[in-house]
């Protein structure tokens, strides 16, 4: 007989950026699949890194909940289909727990998640060089917008001695549960570039350190109580749920580059594909030699394709097939990092320059800081591949790299009501800077794999 457990939801927050949400993340992740629970994780916003973190510990994939880049019943759609068959469902918030898409509002914060979505949320907090004061900044927090999701708190980087002498006394000022703490670990701290945290495929021994960190959770914080603080009200049976095959009579084979260069993809993103007729298949411009055969179409993620420029450069077989299908007509979406590869040459992190795919005009360049960093809405000036004039597209944007030709087929506008023009686009080709979600923009979808069936049946 399956064994049936009550579903449990939380959402871990935090007051900023860099106070150990993915540490925590990862160790509670890692904690229920011991205790049995076969989680699933998410992660709030448009970010690419923490997800890796969070499949390295489940190994299945992480999605995202964006409430810029889809409409809440996407979200809620997204939420639901991911979480069937499950007894957990953990999502790791984004900057502050209030931080949304434009100043002064909550909107696409994670806050705004955790209303959409009924999470109760978990603060993490790191008490260095306070004491009581955690308490008004866990009422003022809890208070700061009602209802309010906030349900419990867990301290980070953090003593056994304080834990016991200021917990209770915090607790009786906030009426917040005080769950329990994380000492100070080595293993929690985990290093950042300009993008973020290292990604978790370059930390050798990041299960083992996970691991390690979920020990010590399952010996400071009050399971219980947690469980009682995250139980949905409803059961799972531990069965997960299948799609349904696309009902497409054949599939089309969709080349998806995928190593250490090329590995900031939303799963929505394929998985969307995948529903609407798509078989992906993975290579790595690093090593394979040519693209893979038979294939109708290709996808170019972004990643770090300057730390491995050098690699790419040597890698001339790979880039004389990924220049000559692109000029043969094959459809194509490349974006950021996937766009700088098509360029002519790639300013490396070593501030030498390399020969890329020489498909775009422009050179790849180092910048000083984020380059039109955030949410944004492209409006192209006319109809293309993915595109058709008139629409207005969410997308997001995260890049230290500039090029020196960004292209000029459609305008980019921010909240702030900053433009500027950008993109390449064809009948068969979009590539530019901008990050699009095919899960919130299905249409998009639509139209590269009906392009991938135009090219396949251009020859028969």
């Amino acid at each position: 007989m399956t064994k049936v457990k009550r579903m449990l939801k939380f959402l871990v927050t935090a007051p900023s950026s860099n106070t150990g949400k993915t540490a925590v993340t990862c160790g509670l992740l890692s904690l229920l699949a011991k205790k049995g629970y076969d989680p699933c994780s998410f992660k709030c916003g448009p970010d690419y890194i923490d997800p890796m973190f969070h499949r390295s510990v489940l190994g299945v994939d992480s999605c995202n909940l964006d409430l810029f880049l889809a409409d809440r019943e996407t979200v809620k759609t997204i939420y639901e289909r991911n979480i069937q068959g499950h007894g957990a469902a953990v999502c790791e918030g984004v900057m502050g727990f209030y931080d949304g898409m434009k100043p002064g509002s909550v909107e696409a914060s994670a806050y705004d998640v955790a209303e959409t979505l009924g999470f109760p949320a978990i603060l993490v907090l790191r008490p260095k060089g306070a004491a009581l004061t955690l308490a008004a900044v866990i009422k003022g927090m809890a208070e700061f917008r009602k209802p309010n999701p906030i349900k419990g708190v867990i301290l980070n980087d953090c003593s056994e001695m304080f834990f016991k002498t200021y917990a209770p006394s915090i607790e009786r000022e906030t009426g917040i549960p005080m769950l329990g703490y994380l000492p100070h670990m080595d293993e929690a701290v985990f290093e950042s570039r300009h993008l973020g945290l290292y990604t978790a495929q370059e930390i050798d021994d990041l299960t083992e350190r996970i691991g390690r960190i979920a020990d010590q959770l399952d010996k400071r914080v009050d399971f219980e109580k947690l469980q009682s603080i995250a139980d949905d009200g409803r059961t799972t049976s531990g069965q997960a749920l299948r799609d349904n095959e696309s009902g497409a009579a054949t599939k089309v084979r969709i080349a998806v580059a995928d190593d250490e260069a090329f590995c900031f993809t939303y799963a929505e993103s394929l998985a969307t594909l995948e529903e609407k007729g798509a078989e992906l298949v993975r290579f790595r411009p690093i090593r394979d030699k040519v693209l893979p055969e038979e294939i109708s179409a290709m996808y170019l993620p972004g990643g770090y394709p300057e730390l491995y420029a050098k690699e790419l450069a040597a890698n001339e077989t790979m880039r004389e097939s990924v220049k000559k299908a692109i000029e043969a007509g094959l459809p194509t979406v490349a974006e950021c990092g996937g766009f700088l590869y098509l360029g002519q040459k790639l300013q490396g992190s070593d501030g030498e320059y390399y020969d890329m795919a020489g498909v775009l005009p422009g050179t790849g360049n180092k910048g000083k800081r984020l380059v039109r960093f955030g949410y944004a809405t492209l409006a192209p000036e006319e109809d293309s591949m993915l595109f058709r004039a008139g629409e207005k597209i969410p997308e997001h944007e995260f890049h230290y790299w500039d090029s020196t030709e960004n292209g000029s087929a459609m305008t980019a506008s921010k909240l702030s009501g900053r433009k500027w023009d950008c993109c390449f686009v064809s009948d068969t080709m979009f590539a530019g800077f901008p990050h699009l979600y095919m899960a919130g923009s299905p249409a998009l979808a639509d139209r590269f794999i009906a392009a991938a069936r135009k090219y396949e049946d251009k020859d028969k």
